[in-house]
């Protein structure tokens, strides 16, 4: 079980692949804040909810000073039929080893229909332009996130 991010700790770095297979790190966003957000499966309807919802307020957060980073365990392949599908304007990232899933506390036991089960918790963690994390939600519903998120940094 992997241990939850807490505010004021160092965000684990990273570097995935993206849904084009160019890498890309959490470095690249240094001196900007950024959302980066953890979801169980591309093409599915929770996931695909939430990815067009973080879409649909894209400028609204950039224009804020956030970036916004999917990440699952899909391959880049699935995750360039996703963004093609869906028309998606999120960076989505691949993590088939579930390495930085399990560094950011998204991997782990979860009640799933009332059993409990090992995969993906629907998470979000946003950082600062410092690279710590500024908040780290856990267990979070795909429908009505993004509002949440979009409320509760007073966007």
């Amino acid at each position: 079980m992997s241990e939850r991010l807490q505010p004021g700790d160092v965000a684990p770095a990273f570097t995935l692949q993206d849904a084009d297979g160019n890498e890309v790190s959490l470095s690249d966003y240094q001196g900007r804040k950024v959302i980066v957000y953890f979801y169980p499966a591309a093409l599915t309807p929770g996931c695909t909810k939430q990815a067009c919802d973080f879409t649909d307020n894209l400028d609204l957060l950039a224009g804020a000073g956030y970036d916004v980073v999917g990440i699952s365990p899909d391959k880049p392949e699935k995750l360039a039929r996703f963004r093609e599908a869906e028309s998606l304007k999120v960076t989505l990232l691949a993590d088939p080893d579930k390495s930085v899933l399990e560094a950011y506390g998204a991997f782990g036991e979860k009640k799933l229909y009332g059993k409990t089960v090992v995969g993906v918790i629907r998470s979000t963690v946003i950082v600062d332009a410092e690279g710590k994390v500024e908040r780290a939600l856990y267990n979070v519903k795909a429908t009505g996130h993004v509002a949440k998120v979009i409320k509760d940094l007073g966007i």
